[in-house]
């Protein structure tokens, strides 16, 4: 059996050596949040700003014996503001990444995607959630499950595209893509079927680049050779898929929850598609959990750094 917690134990080593990303976090006026911002700071994956009430936090941490006093503090009012002043730290270039306090995700959403004042980019923004399943050999992404709810064809290109990279930001160098529904033949009564197909057919055409598509998959057959075998479909994806792709954002949440709380999964999540990545985090999440958030985001933004400085060359 592989060591429990081993594929989130790989993401943070691959950040040693890499500078902490600075990083805004956002109302930590919690114990999880800031708590979880500081232990991140301690193995040097981020450079945390904390945006909120100063009091608060300075208050907050005395209670929890947390020394705040390294980092810098940008004071604000309330939840609200905090979004508002961390992207716009983030506009001005002092940080690359957002992590997510205690606020509603709504609240600190609402601010990144504003059409003049946000973090929007020519790409559809979308969540991945990042999987370590006991027994299971492969990280499992799985898109999108916090952000879009009934996502069209269109969206889905740049919700399985945002998948593609990301996989590549943290190693896995074969990405291969499943995409969900509740059958692998098309059908028109099923229209996540005929989408599927769809978007395997851009891929074939270049419309999504690399990466592996087949689809439609039904989760057996996506993630068990066993399955996939009994159901003859002969293809590099089925049962060795790595990035899963749900229909909407029901099916995805329910499939991460279930592998989490029935199988013991560990779940990291990120937002990818605006100018940075974004931290989103849980108040249920394990410590690892939300420090392998913080390692998926530091190594996201030390791809977009790479990519930055080939373009330039």
């Amino acid at each position: 059996m592989e060591k429990k917690h081993k594929k989130y134990e790989q993401l943070i080593e691959m950040c040693k050596g890499l500078p902490p990303a600075p990083t805004a976090v956002v109302h930590p006026c919690d114990e999880s949040s800031l708590a979880g911002a500081l232990d991140a700071a301690r193995l040097d994956l981020i450079a945390p700003i904390l945006v909120g009430p100063a009091a608060r936090i300075r208050a907050l941490a005395a209670s929890l014996g947390l020394d705040v006093s390294p980092y810098h503090i940008v004071d604000v009012p309330h939840s609200h503001a905090s979004a508002q002043k961390a992207v716009e730290v983030v506009r001005m270039g002092q940080a690359e990444a957002l992590m997510k306090g205690s606020l509603h995700t709504d609240e600190l959403m609402t601010e990144v995607v504003a059409r003049d004042t946000g973090l929007r980019t020519a790409r559809r923004i979308s969540h991945c959630f990042i999987m370590d399943v006991p027994g299971h050999a492969d990280t499992l992404i799985i898109t999108d499950a916090a952000v879009n709810i009934l996502p069209t064809l269109e969206e889905k290109v740049d919700i399985v595209q945002n998948a593609i990279d990301l996989a590549h930001a943290i190693g896995i160098v074969e990405a291969r893509v499943a995409i969900l529904s509740a059958t692998e033949s098309v059908s028109p009564k099923v229209p996540s079927t005929i989408e599927a197909a769809a978007l395997c057919k851009m891929a074939d055409r270049g419309q999504i680049t690399g990466a592996i598509l087949d689809g439609p998959l039904a989760l057996d057959n996506a993630i068990s050779l066993d399955a996939a075998r009994v159901k003859k479909i002969d293809s590099p994806v089925a049962g060795r898929a790595n990035i899963l792709v749900v229909p909407d954002l029901e099916a995805g949440n329910m499939l991460a929850k279930s592998l989490t709380f029935l199988a013991g999964a560990d779940s990291a999540g990120i937002v990818l598609g605006a100018r940075v990545p974004i931290i989103l985090t849980s108040r249920a999440d394990s410590v690892l959990a939300r420090l392998a958030s913080c390692a998926v985001a530091v190594l996201v933004a030390k791809a977009r750094r790479d990519q930055a400085a080939r373009a330039v060359s």
